[in-house]
């Protein structure tokens, strides 16, 4: 008689432990990590950050109390502790292993466990990898890299035969592996591929002016979910940051709506009210007709209603929009200072599309910032290699930032001044409101009106209203009703209508 087996264990779980790269945005774009125990390749032509990204993931290894070895057959162990010091980073917790010549080498006189790679057999290289190996017991190994292997391995068969004995020996080591390669070799090494758990390019591109651009992409990577598609990321002092790329659809709140006010009541009533939570609104007009002092005067007002603005600006310095914000009546310093609006100055040259992303999502996510300026698109425009690539992106920013409810200005710049302007690049289809701002000519003057020409939610004004900046801040007129042909900039005056605004004492625009 059989005795039936009480209180069962339950089987062991057969999913990896995730292991953490070190490198800020690369375990998002990852799905969470690497999976443990895997072999990867880390494969990018000479310069794109190979080295740098290897430092980091032992690194951080070495800071959760993990074993990690690094072999190199391409740097001296003292180029290796050279760079890392200039990173800010000390490699005394992580062991080196070179198989590269010294100098004692070169005179003659071998010294113990240093070898010329040229020199040397392909089994006996591999033999002195392993015994370090197992002497170390590491829980991360990098090993760079795999071009000084297959110049040793002279053939593709002899090669592959020893990436696959370097495999199941890593296995059965129970450790993590990097293996960086140069991408020297003439073709693609699929063969490579298909032996490594996952894959991850590193590029370096140059552009007509500015530094030059990087960006990975994760080739493979078996049986977990990742992003795909490019992704910017930077070396700086502290090493490696990747941005990964934003994908609207992951962050899906539910939407308020209501209306946000613009801190001018004239203003309100002609966009029907205000600005709905959730929704982007496009100004657009010529050069100095008032676009970006509008948007200033939609973050002041979020933040005397107690909610944090963002502005990124990437056609003036923060000293010019301070000072111009000054003559015009608006505390901009006031709540910059006391935090409530952040004031960040872009450089379109210096700074990638996904860097520029990731601040803005940094600017929503953790300031918690319930609206959003972008000040100018022909700033933002100069950052991308294209305008298609930008419509695409900023198709992608406006979704994110709908569903996270935050109101989103985005200033545009026509070419010319009065008649018919032209625009660098269309996004109105994408903005669910959109504020015409022009110039036209009246009785000697050059005069400011604007209209609301879409909105997608409510009702709104179709009337076109004259305006002007003085020392008080925005001034809005009532309806031009006594004018036809104000949008082609020299308009008929019929003389039946309301007259126009009192240009004032000091005609301050």
């Amino acid at each position: 008689m059989t005795t039936p087996r009480s209180d069962p264990s339950p089987p062991p779980s057969l999913e990896p432990d995730r292991v953490s790269t070190g490198v800020p945005g690369l375990d998002d774009i990852l799905g969470g990590g690497l999976d443990a125990e895997r072999i990867y390749l880390i494969e990018g032509r000479p310069g794109t950050g190979k080295t740098t990204l290897a430092l980091q993931y032992l690194l951080e290894g070495a800071r959760r109390g993990e074993a990690g070895l690094y072999v190199t057959m391409s740097e001296s162990e003292q180029e290796l502790r050279v760079g890392a010091a200039r990173h800010g980073w000390s490699l005394d917790d992580i062991s080196i292993f070179e198989l590269v010549p010294t100098e004692a080498t070169l005179a003659g006189a071998q010294a113990q466990s240093l070898f010329h790679p040229a020199e040397m057999e392909l089994g006996e290289t591999t033999k002195l990898i392993t015994e370090r190996v197992t002497a170390v017991g590491p829980t991360r190994v990098v090993f760079d890299s795999l071009s000084e292997l297959r110049l040793l391995a002279q053939n593709p068969l002899r090669y592959r035969q020893q990436i696959l004995a370097l495999r199941h020996f890593f296995a059965d080591c129970r450790c993590t592996v990097l293996l960086l390669d140069d991408i020297t070799a003439p073709g693609d090494d699929l063969g490579l591929h298909s032996i490594a758990h996952g894959v991850i390019t590193l590029e370096q591109l140059a552009i007509d002016y500015g530094p030059d651009r990087r960006r990975l992409r994760v080739v493979k990577m078996r049986g977990t979910d990742f992003r795909g598609g490019f992704h910017d990321f930077v070396i700086r002092s502290r090493g490696i940051a990747a941005f990964p790329r934003l994908v609207a659809s992951e962050h899906r709140t539910a939407a308020l709506g209501e209306p946000i006010s613009s801190g001018n009541p004239q203003l309100d009533a002609l966009l029907g009210g205000g600005l709905d939570r959730g929704t982007s609104a496009l100004l657009i007009g010529g050069a100095g007709v008032g676009k970006s002092s509008v948007a200033l005067g939609f973050a002041v007002a979020a933040a005397e209603r107690g909610e944090h603005a963002a502005v990124f600006a990437f056609d003036e310095g923060r000293g010019t929009i301070f000072a111009r914000a000054a003559r015009l009546g608006i505390p901009l310093q006031a709540h910059v200072d006391a935090g409530r609006i952040s004031l960040q100055q872009i450089d379109p040259a210096e700074l990638s599309p996904g860097e520029f992303v990731h601040r803005v999502q940094a600017s929503v996510e953790r300031d918690r910032a319930q609206l959003v300026v972008i000040d100018t698109l022909n700033g933002y425009l100069n950052a991308m290699p294209g305008e298609r690539f930008l419509v695409l992106q900023m198709h992608e920013v406006l979704s994110y930032l709908g569903q996270l409810n935050v109101v989103t200005l985005l200033v545009l710049a026509q070419h010319g001044l009065m008649g018919p302007l032209e625009t660098p690049l269309d996004v109105s289809y994408l903005s669910d409101a959109v504020l015409m701002l022009r110039y036209f000519e009246s009785e000697g003057h050059v005069r400011r009106a604007m209209s609301l020409v879409k909105k997608r939610s409510g009702v709104h004004e179709d009337t076109i209203r004259e305006f002007r900046l003085t020392g008080n801040g925005l001034e809005v007129g009532p309806p031009l009703t006594g004018f036809d042909g104000i949008l082609t900039g020299v308009p008929v005056y019929r003389g039946d209508g309301v007259p126009l605004l009192d240009r004032g004492e000091d005609g301050r625009e």
